[in-house]
């Protein structure tokens, strides 16, 4: 066989095996958001982490938006995002994002947030303050319904009714699809959905902050609720990649988790996760996603990605499996309390 011959054979067999590998990863695994909910992807993509954090700087915007489109390509569907992200920046890229192909994403938007100069100011969950804030969402995304919009956390200042009566105000105008709520307690999710049919509860969960198995998941999963997960990896304490002492720049110095000897301390149960994924031949933020979502059907992980290269690793984790013993060892290891300190999620 010739050279041009040769290379034409290795282009085929190159073809036949990334087809393949799309349409694996296409095949991903969805949930129902809520009772006859939509069906949406069983990962997640956060895009937070593609706008600038506390100040930070601004990730490069075009592989951010090819990020978007490939997750798409590829099957995943919920983005999920919120209008003080950057200060609004975080909408606008995903507004680029799916320009021409609106149908094929799913917007998840968290509202009433406040900051000032990347600095905390508080909530502003007033009925007034809502109706402002999706119509600058929907001019900022470009489109003209949101998909799944919800309170960034619930606080005193407005009753539950109030804040979830205004939501769903605006589903009867046709500007939101399903009303989710995010970070808030059991009793504030039964209020919630008292007034209006919830579809979905995001909150953070991880092996190493499992205290919503007490009340909150339980409770969803009686109402029916799917749960989004974020911060699966725990603000990168479960990557493996962390070693003590943290510099003095990073932000999670600031958490108890991250200090002294609790982080010693916690790294030391880390080595555990990082032996197991070392033996089931993963890594040990892919195994951190897995173990999400192995812990119910009705639950999704919600990875922040802002390159593609992350794309592949993070959904074949969806289809890691554990053995009884692995999930024993897991779950003795990373039993509530076994990780030290806290951060904003312990609140």
């Amino acid at each position: 066989m010739s050279c041009r011959g040769k290379l034409i054979e290795l282009y085929k067999q190159l073809y036949c095996f990334t087809s393949v590998h799309i349409c694996v990863m296409k095949n991903i695994k969805k949930i129902q958001l809520g009772h006859n909910g939509p069906l949406v992807s069983g990962l997640g993509l956060g895009c937070m982490r593609m706008s600038s954090i506390w100040g930070g700087s601004t990730p490069n915007e075009s592989e951010s938006i090819a990020t978007i489109n490939e997750a798409l390509d590829l099957g995943i569907n919920f983005l999920n995002t919120g209008d003080f992200y950057g200060a609004g920046h975080n909408e606008i890229l995903i507004g680029k994002a799916i320009k021409g192909r609106r149908a094929d994403a799913f917007i998840s938007v968290k509202f009433g947030a406040l900051f000032h100069n990347g600095q905390w100011l508080g909530l502003d969950l007033r009925p007034n303050s809502i109706k402002n804030f999706i119509n600058y969402s929907l001019t900022r995304l470009g489109i003209e319904t949101i998909d799944l919009y919800q309170p960034s956390r619930m606080d005193d200042s407005v009753p539950v009714e109030d804040i979830i009566g205004t939501v769903a105000d605006l589903v009867k105008e046709g500007k939101v699809r399903h009303i989710g709520v995010s970070e808030i307690t059991a009793e504030q999710l039964r209020s919630a959905n008292e007034v209006y049919p919830i579809s979905a509860l995001e909150i953070g969960y991880s092996l190493a902050d499992r205290q919503i198995e007490n009340e909150l998941l339980p409770t969803a999963k009686e109402l029916g609720i799917a749960v989004i997960a974020f911060a699966n990896t725990a603000e990168g304490l479960l990557t493996g990649e962390m070693s003590a002492p943290l510099i003095e720049s990073d932000y999670r110095n600031h958490f108890s988790r991250f200090q002294g000897e609790n982080l010693i301390h916690n790294l030391q149960k880390v080595a555990v996760l990082k032996d197991l994924a070392s033996t089931k031949g993963i890594s040990p933020t892919q195994l951190a996603i897995a173990w999400v979502k192995q812990q119910g059907e009705q639950i999704m992980p919600l990875v922040s990605m802002s390159k593609r290269s992350r794309l592949a690793q993070n959904i074949s984790a969806m289809e890691i499996e554990f053995t009884e013993e692995e999930m024993t060892t897991l779950n003795t290891t990373f039993a509530i309390g076994a990780i030290k300190g806290g951060t904003y999620l312990a609140r």
